[in-house]
């Protein structure tokens, strides 16, 4: 990692999303990285050893079926990214982190400038979230081995599996709204 980007990163905030129970649901399909939620993890233990500040996104579903919506046992944080006693749980309803929640004016308040996004999925609320901050003048990180996503159909019947997806969303992020890194990179990188 460049000298420039460690001081980036000396107080960056991770940002959890979504990573919810309700994810390991077979409603969702064929799902890609089985490794992510270890990854972050890492990400969230060595975040609290080095004192920076973190994030926790919870997806409160207003979708009928969805295994996500508030009162249901998916709607919570996985165990093994268990926010702590002084992490902020922030809920939101849409795609982005950055609408209907104040996690910009807790940022801005904090005088935090750089983001480092975890969670699920890549192509949806991280990608969206990650472009919006971007748009928003943070500096954006996302950790492709910290991330996943799920097999997709597109509009005209093709079918593309969750790897492929996760690529594509990654590839359309990369060097146009966020810098994408893995977790030994942010990790062995101090």
């Amino acid at each position: 990692m460049e000298k420039s980007q460690k001081t980036k990163l000396k107080n960056a905030a991770l940002i959890l999303i979504d990573v919810q129970k309700g994810f390991d649901d077979p409603f969702w399909g064929k799902r890609n990285n089985p490794d992510a939620e270890a990854n972050m993890c890492k990400l969230l233990r060595f975040w609290r050893k080095k004192r920076r500040p973190i994030f926790h996104i919870k997806n409160d579903s207003t979708e009928p079926e969805s295994p996500l919506r508030p009162e249901k046992t998916g709607n919570a944080i996985k165990g093994i990214v268990k926010p702590g006693r002084s992490e902020p749980v922030i809920s939101k309803t849409v795609n982005s982190a950055l609408i209907g929640t104040d996690l910009e004016e807790r940022l801005r308040s904090s005088k935090i400038t750089t983001l480092v996004f975890v969670g699920l999925t890549t192509d949806h609320c991280v990608s969206t979230t990650a472009r919006m901050a971007a748009n928003l003048g943070f500096i954006v990180y996302v950790v492709a081995d910290a991330t996943a996503t799920f097999d997709r159909d597109s509009f005209d019947g093709k079918h593309y599996s969750a790897q492929a997806m996760h690529n594509f969303a990654l590839a359309s992020l990369d060097k146009e709204f966020a810098t994408i890194v893995n977790t030994a990179n942010l990790i062995d990188g101090e």
